[in-house]
């Protein structure tokens, strides 16, 4: 049988049948009568483990976040709790609630968020031991009025960005001025801010963009390197938090991230050698490299039927389930969890249009995608699942009910 390109040990065919960390997919689906999200632990932890050693290997002291916002199915959170090797960045004082819940102490937790209301900076700062990275003059300003002498973190803009594709909907710093931190040009008020106020800037941070593969490197890279002119201005700064956006394959074409030339673009920018010896921290905060390609959702094949010339393939859950693959086009790649012949040639398979049950033309998972002959009652499996899928679901046409499952 070939091998797709997203097959691994724990997702693969095993005569004919999806097998996803260690459960036959079909199987397991066929106990739930609504979309199912399933998430592998074991690839979770694998994900981590891999992050953890590239940065050992780039020399510098390092700590981890997981990005909330990416999955809060709170099993996968006290998970990820219970290893001890991770904190979590968080962006309202909802989350912050539930990472306490988790089992996450408050000095585990990173908080960077925009439109920060005075009700949502009252409650974060309730947590003395939270550290908060300041995303525009007006948080600085109101968190020195409040708690004057309170050590801070600032988020900048460096003013270069890159994301999975180089994306504009994906590239969160660049050419086009975004909501996100604070330019170059706003630096010496934030800084005179800081100093009124007896605010210690102990964290740079900055996060410019989503979904970063090997080939955006050298754009990442730039912006990395503008970061040295915001440090230099800020000599009681320990840690560099790089933010998260580190990418996985979502195409047949996309190769993995190079974790090492990754590491190597921190240890030259951050590293003992250029930081003269101040020993900074790199903080990262990884969201989907860590539980996308750890997560699949599995729906029920509802109808398949021609109309001209395109076959539809429809299942019982649209795109209010999981919106990256419509709004960001960012796929999740259908596969079939049972190939009835398994050993039949693929060039017989027929382009089919997997199209979900939300009442809006751009809700299709996929078009024009090679399938295996598929009939009412069977099921699918969309890969790439386990990030900003749950998360940013919807009730949108009320069809926003779905299980979560952690394996």
């Amino acid at each position: 049988m070939q091998t797709d390109w997203w097959t691994r040990d724990d997702l693969r065919h095993d005569k004919g049948r999806l097998i996803f960390a260690g459960q036959d997919a079909a199987a397991l689906a066929s106990r739930y009568d609504r979309p199912l999200f399933l998430y592998g632990a074991t690839r979770i932890r694998a994900n981590l483990a891999r992050l953890r050693t590239a940065l050992a290997a780039s020399g510098c002291d390092h700590r981890l976040y997981y990005a909330m916002k990416c999955n809060r199915f709170p099993p996968l959170l006290r998970m990820l709790s219970g290893t001890g090797a991770i904190g979590i960045d968080i962006c309202s004082p909802g989350e912050l609630d539930l990472a306490l819940a988790s089992g996450f102490a408050a000095r585990d937790i990173s908080f960077t968020g925009t439109g920060v209301a005075n009700r949502d900076l009252d409650r974060l700062l309730a947590e003395p031991d939270l550290h908060i990275n300041c995303d525009s003059l007006s948080q600085i300003r109101r968190i020195g009025e409040r708690t004057p002498g309170r050590a801070i973190g600032i988020r900048i803009n460096p003013g270069f960005g890159t994301g999975y594709g180089d994306s504009d909907r994906l590239t969160y710093a660049g050419a086009r001025t975004t909501k996100f931190g604070i330019y170059r040009e706003q630096w010496a008020e934030a800084l005179a801010l800081a100093a009124r106020h007896r605010l210690t800037i102990t964290t740079l941070h900055f996060h410019v963009g989503c979904g970063y593969l090997s080939q955006q490197l050298d754009a990442w890279e730039r912006a990395v390197g503008a970061v040295g002119a915001f440090l230099a201005d800020a000599p009681q700064v320990h840690t560099i938090n790089i933010g998260g956006g580190l990418g996985l394959p979502h195409r047949a074409g996309d190769a993995p991230l190079d974790l090492d030339r990754w590491a190597a673009i921190i240890a030259r920018h951050f590293g003992a050698k250029r930081s003269n010896g101040r020993g900074l921290t790199i903080a990262v905060e990884p969201g989907d490299y860590l539980v996308k390609d750890a997560g699949i959702l599995l729906l029920d094949v509802t109808g398949v039927e021609r109309k001209r010339d395109t076959l539809f393939v429809s299942v019982d859950g649209g795109f209010n389930l999981h919106p990256e693959p419509a709004h960001y086009d960012l796929p999740c790649e259908p596969i079939a969890c049972v190939i009835a012949d398994a050993d039949a040639d693929r060039t017989a398979w027929q382009p089919v249009t997997i199209a979900g049950n939300i009442n809006e033309a751009l809700d299709l998972w996929a078009e024009e995608h090679p399938m295996p002959p598929l009939a009412e009652g069977d099921r699918i499996a969309l890969i790439n699942a386990g990030g900003y899928g749950s998360a940013m679901a919807s009730n949108h046409c009320m069809r926003g009910e779905f299980y979560e499952l952690l394996i």
